[in-house]
């Protein structure tokens, strides 16, 4: 009968192992899914930092015309 008892727990270590495995499996899913929120949401802030840096560029720092003639009349 030994060995019917080992065969008994095989099959209930398997039964445990498959059950870990589909727990694991959701776990995985959840995780897959939040990671690609992420990513978007990285995304996103990426192209709002692109956005303020091409804003923020040296060509767009110029002083108003109006601004530039006052500060060139001053010097006079």
């Amino acid at each position: 009968m030994s060995w019917a008892r080992d065969a008994v727990s095989a099959i209930r270590k398997i039964v445990l192992i498959e059950a870990r495995m589909e727990s694991l499996t959701l776990q995985v899913r959840h995780l897959a899914d939040g990671y690609i929120d992420l990513d978007r949401r990285l995304v996103r802030l990426e192209a709002k930092f692109d956005l303020i840096e091409k804003m923020t560029a040296p060509g767009r720092r110029a002083l108003p015309i109006k601004s530039r003639f006052h500060r060139d009349k001053k010097m006079s």
